[in-house]
């Protein structure tokens, strides 16, 4: 797959890849993880801007305060909890 974006939405998506099914991140998490500890909101723009969603889970980030955050994907936020709870992530 030849992904298309900003070299930091290519960085952010290539982690986002990483996070194993059932399992989730905080946007400072992912944030952190791509050493740049203070770019969470970037991080989730570049989940927002994902034109490949669920290929490239972005559903698996949530909020630092347990919310779910935004789902780009089809569907939107009832989406994404649907994806999160198909994956058996307690939320």
């Amino acid at each position: 797959m030849h992904l298309k974006g900003t070299k930091f939405q290519l960085k952010v998506w290539k982690y986002l890849k990483t996070i194993p099914k059932g399992k989730i991140r905080t946007y400072k998490q992912v944030a952190a993880a791509i050493n740049s500890p203070k770019s969470a909101r970037a991080v989730a723009n570049a989940c927002a801007k994902n034109p490949y969603a669920p290929k490239i889970p972005c559903h698996r980030v949530i909020r630092s305060d347990g919310a779910l955050g935004g789902y780009s994907g089809r569907g939107g936020i009832r989406q994404k909890l649907k994806l999160l709870r198909s994956e058996k992530v307690a939320i």
